[in-house]
């Protein structure tokens, strides 16, 4: 008698466990959520002797502070200036010093200007021989995914044409 007592009371508790009543708990604030992701903020906590791409203009990058005029070349984290003034200049010999630079970057980050061109055939095979790959990008992007891949510790090399360039 005692167990069919009990029967109609255990398919009742386990009714509620199937279906729970609706809680009227309220979702968190999206304030609150995006003052958290605010804090959790990785890309501002970059070493000083780490580069940084800060800005970009028509004429050349700002770069940890200090603004450059002119096409940029850098190799991990230095950083020099580069001859080339339109994407035409690029050949395999403005981009030599990546026959010696060692260690080789895995990536090279080519900066186009304003737009991504086309990259010639010859500087492609140029550049996988080196044992690189390449990534051709407007020079906004490329900066920034140099940014990127600098802050995460891999080898990367970008050459950047100034945001003002077009051909």
């Amino acid at each position: 008698m005692a167990v069919r007592q009990r029967l109609p009371d255990l398919i009742r508790s386990l009714k509620r466990e199937l279906n729970p009543r609706p809680s009227n708990r309220l979702l968190p604030s999206l304030r609150r959520a995006f003052s958290l992701y605010d804090q959790i903020n990785i890309i501002d906590n970059v070493p000083e002797d780490q580069l940084r791409f800060q800005q970009y203009t028509e004429t050349g990058f700002k770069v940890n502070g200090v603004m450059y005029e002119g096409s940029l070349l850098c190799v991990g984290n230095l950083l020099m200036s580069w001859s080339p003034q339109k994407f035409s200049d690029i050949t395999p010999d403005s981009l030599s010093i990546f026959q010696t630079v060692r260690p080789i970057p895995e990536i090279l980050i080519l900066g186009c200007g304003r737009h991504i061109q086309p990259v010639d055939p010859n500087l492609r095979r140029f550049i996988r021989s080196t044992g690189m790959k390449l990534e051709a990008l407007d020079s906004r992007n490329a900066s920034s995914t140099y940014n990127i891949l600098n802050e995460e510790g891999r080898i990367v090399a970008a050459a950047l044409l100034p945001y003002g360039t077009t051909s």
